[in-house]
This record gives structure tokens, sequence and C-alpha cells, in this order.
């Protein structure tokens, strides 16, 4: 869906980029890669996932979902990262004219899986909320499938699904490693574009999670390379809130510790 109609009409009235984002969301991450690599300017409105404010009203007048990202730019709304991404580097044809949209699609049809693993590697090892704040999200949220998945969480995923999602994950970095072992220096080609844009962030949150690219040498230099640019920094690094990277990466050296961290189930399933 690469453009809606908002509810909100007073959208419609906004001139310039205007982005809806959160610091760790991957796919808030991809738009503002973007954003840094075409050096648009742009107001951003923060939307705290750990307060719930997604499941505001107000911000379900402007993401139907109740997700992050949502840009509007004068005036039109789009609400899925790379259907942003794709209209925002349109001006750019040059910039990004060897991206291939089947890593776009794998890149998009991965997020669950990223979502899932994000969950069990990482934010468990952040206070969970009270009774409260559950029921409240659960009443307000009109996401039904994001209503399930804060359930899910907090009774625990299945063991089988956490598998299946990291099974997933491992084959499709081995395609991306496949394409990468022609030679070429970016996932598209010899030219840096949106597919690199597209994973980048997935990369570095399984970066977050420790997750074993041993396997996968030439992905790894990839990611050396791109993490080299300004953008990277701009549209990551300098987001990050520092105390909570802390608090992920304890957590993640404590289920290393236990063997219960995300590279303990890839050994399991090799």
């Amino acid at each position: 869906m690469p453009e809606i109609e908002p509810k909100d009409k007073s959208l419609k009235e906004l001139r310039g980029i205007h982005l809806w984002h959160a610091p760790m969301s991957s796919c808030s991450q991809r738009v503002r890669l973007v954003l840094s690599e075409t050096q648009k300017t742009f107001i951003s409105n923060l939307v705290n996932l750990e307060k719930d404010e997604h499941s505001s009203e107000s911000y379900q007048s402007i993401h139907p979902k109740g997700l992050v990202p949502a840009l509007v730019c004068d005036g039109r709304l789009f609400i899925e990262s790379i259907d942003i991404i794709q209209y925002l580097s349109s001006e750019n044809p040059n910039l990004f004219e060897d991206s291939y949209k089947d890593f776009l699609r794998d890149a998009d049809t991965s997020q669950m899986d990223l979502k899932l693993l994000t969950f069990e590697f990482l934010f468990r090892g952040t206070p969970p909320p009270s009774r409260e704040v559950f029921e409240k999200f659960q009443k307000s949220h009109k996401n039904d499938w994001l209503k399930k998945f804060r359930s899910d969480f907090s009774k625990g995923f299945e063991r089988q699904r956490i598998e299946d999602a990291v099974i997933r994950t491992a084959k499709v970095f081995n395609k991306l490693e496949m394409c990468l072992s022609d030679g070429r220096m970016y996932l598209s080609g010899d030219n840096f574009s949106l597919s690199d844009i597209a994973w980048i962030p997935n990369f570095h949150r399984f970066n977050l999670m420790k997750w074993s690219f041993e396997g996968t040498p030439k992905l790894r230099r990839w990611f050396s390379l791109v993490s080299q640019r300004q953008s990277y920094i701009e549209a990551l690094l300098k987001w990050q809130p520092k105390e909570l990277i802390e608090m992920l990466d304890g957590y993640t050296m404590h289920r290393i510790s236990t063997g219960t961290a995300v590279s303990s189930f890839q050994r399991e399933i090799e």
C-alpha cells in the first residue's frame, strides 16, 4: 500500500516531510537511512513505543495499523517502510538505480521473524509492563495481530516458533551470502542501493543479538563496508538510547552464558 488517504485530514495541509518514527524501529531506520543518503530534511515526530504511544487514538488516526513509521510529504501519507523508501528515492534514480525488488521483498517478508527474535532475544531483557498497562494496550490498540503478538510474548513464545524464525533467517542470510559470492561490493551490484538500505537495519539488529555470522563471511564484509557510511551513523547509531543498548547487551551476554542465546539456536539447527 504505497499511499493511503489520511483519516486525520489535517495531515493534508502539511508541507515538507514529516516523519513519525521510533529510535529502535528497524522500519524507521530504513526511512531515516534514505533521508540521510538523499540529504532530505524532515520534521521528526518521535513515537514512544515503550509508553505505547502508538496505541493512542491520535496516532492511529495517522497510521491505521498503529505501527511506525508513517510519513507525510506535502500532504501525502505513506505508511509502509518499503513503499516509503521507494517513494523518497524516486527523485534520485541514479543513486539507487541497481536496487533489486526481490531483495526489498525479502527484507519486507523477513520483518515478522526479525520482530519475533528481537522480542525474544533482546526485549525480554527489559522490564515487563504492568497488568494495567498491558490491558490498556489490548483495549486501545486496533491492530489485532499486534495485540495477539503482545499476548504471545507475555506468555512466552513456543520453542518451535522461535526455531522456525531462526531457520528462515539463516536461509535468507545464506541467500544474501550467495549473491555476494560473485565479488560484488553491494547487494545489488557495485552501487549502493535500496537493497542495502532495506537490509542494514536487520543486520544491525542481529548484531545486537550476537547472531553468529561465521558461515556468511561475505555478508560480514558487506556490513563492515556499509556501516562506514555517514548515513549509518546518522540514521541508526545517533538515535540509539545508550542506556537501552547497555541493558540489551547485558541481557544478551546473560543468554549466551546460559546457552539460550540466538546463537545457541543456530547451532542446534545446523
